[in-house]
């Protein structure tokens, strides 16, 4: 069992910032890539950012520049740092990690947290 618990969202101003944290707990022998998701109402969930156990990243263009993913493997947190919001980056975010369960004939699978709302608006 592995539980991912996002925090950070809220009501911020167009222009200004926001640091969302996602810690995963359990049973966890590794974690590989972990990433942040984001849903506005009546859209499809899209990636906004991923990143490696070996700190490579990727974003998703219409945050690239203004949104910046790190971790830290030993608290098993995944950040994500965002600058210059706007009223479009509105939306749920979730965050999702690869983990492989411990135990004998653990498994690895992706997990998904409950997520965490942030709105844009003046």
């Amino acid at each position: 069992q592995v539980q991912l618990v996002e925090s950070g969202g809220g009501l911020v101003q167009p222009g200004g910032s926001l640091r969302l944290s996602c810690a995963a707990s359990g049973r966890i022998f590794s974690i590989y890539a972990m990433g942040w998701y984001r849903q506005a109402p009546g859209k499809q969930r899209e990636l906004v950012a991923t990143i490696t156990s070996g700190g490579s990243t990727n974003y998703a263009d219409s945050v690239k520049g203004r949104f910046t993913i790190s971790r830290d493997n030993a608290k098993n947190t995944v950040y994500l740092q965002m600058n210059s919001l706007k009223p479009e980056d509105t939306a749920v975010y979730y965050c999702n990690a690869d983990i492989h369960v411990a135990g004998l004939g653990g498994s690895r699978r992706d997990y998904w947290g409950k997520g965490t709302l942030v709105t844009v608006s003046s």
